[in-house]
């Protein structure tokens, strides 16, 4: 496989645990550990069928952990039996929506869910290597933009502080028992197999697709990062490759991935509709409330300290992503 993530001989029967692994980025970063050959074993609380792990037949090719991430008794047994080396974090409550009306099951999640995975790779010395997914949501709402990785965490709503209170505890975990951890605080993730509707990305294409005018449930003015899933997938990986070579440097760290190129809600609409050759109006709503208006990062140092850069730029993710979803609302 081309491009960052996939090192010749790294990933060749590496025992890896996945939690979240029917999630957007989960799907994607399994199907690209199992082209490096890796011995992947995915961590799954609700079966979804309609993820992209399930419909490119790939599920068989892993083995399947029925259970809650914090489960930490569950962890264990798995980290232990299957001699686990290296740990993607993926499992969370993603959708801020969801947070704001149901803020103890996301906090549960986000945040329980994190110390009891980091407890259990704490108790198991065969893990090497834990890379934790955080978020651009973690630095809360701030006045000076880009973010970079020394911007405080001080997210206010409930989605935003579980990110900063999970980062936070593998910063301890680092930094107190030494745990072999970093940080990935990522934009908007899109793609193919988000099916969380209400999302900005997924609900424009197959409103278009149906002959429907988009929804803008904000006034439009956002701003966003939006970073394509297959970019974060390899994101994970090449950081799990240079952990390994320099364990007791990146230890601790954090990392912003990103294009770097913010673009309004209206903006990312506008691209969507041209690519899609719609000339639908979008339905604004101006109904958002507690989200943050305007968050972008900067990934000088994942440029700098990894050598790392995106794949793919902004509009070939989002033409890959249409295509994606051509394919999967063709029945309609």
């Amino acid at each position: 496989m081309e491009g960052l993530g996939v090192k010749t001989g790294f990933w060749r029967d590496r025992p890896t645990l996945v939690t979240g692994a029917t999630g957007l980025v989960g799907s994607w970063l399994a199907l690209r550990l199992r082209a490096a050959k890796a011995s992947v074993h995915a961590l799954v609380r609700d079966w979804v069928p309609s993820c992209e792990l399930v419909r490119s037949g790939s599920l068989d090719q892993v083995t399947v952990v029925r259970g809650d991430v914090r489960d930490q008794a569950l962890l264990e047994r798995v980290l232990g039996e299957f001699e686990v080396d290296t740990v993607i974090h993926l499992a969370a409550q993603t959708i801020v929506g969801i947070a704001n009306r149901n803020p103890i099951s996301t906090f549960e999640t986000n945040i329980a869910g994190t110390w009891c995975l980091l407890e259990a790779c704490r108790r198991s010395p065969n893990v090497k290597q834990i890379v934790l997914d955080s978020s651009d949501k973690a630095y809360g709402d701030q006045e000076q933009l880009p973010y970079d990785e020394t911007t405080p965490l001080q997210g206010r709503h409930p989605y935003d502080v579980s990110k900063s209170c999970a980062d936070l505890i593998a910063q301890a975990y680092a930094a107190t028992y030494g745990s072999p951890v970093v940080i990935t605080r990522c934009g908007n993730f899109y793609g193919g197999g988000d099916l969380n509707w209400n999302r900005i990305i997924p609900g424009t294409i197959r409103s278009l697709l149906r002959g429907e005018r988009p929804v803008i449930r904000s006034d439009g003015s956002f701003v966003r990062d939006y970073f394509y899933v297959e970019d974060g997938a390899a994101a994970y990986m090449h950081l799990a490759e240079q952990l390994a070579t320099r364990p007791d440097e990146l230890r601790g760290h954090a990392f912003n991935f990103s294009n770097e190129k913010p673009v309004t809600v209206s903006e990312i609409v506008a691209l969507v509709s041209r690519i899609m050759g719609s000339s639908l109006v979008p339905d604004v709503r101006n109904e958002a409330s507690h989200e943050i208006r305007k968050q972008f990062l900067s990934a000088a140092k994942a440029r700098k300290l990894l050598k790392w850069r995106p794949l793919f730029s902004l509009n070939d993710g989002l033409e890959k992503t249409v295509r994606w979803y051509r394919e999967f609302l063709g029945h309609e």
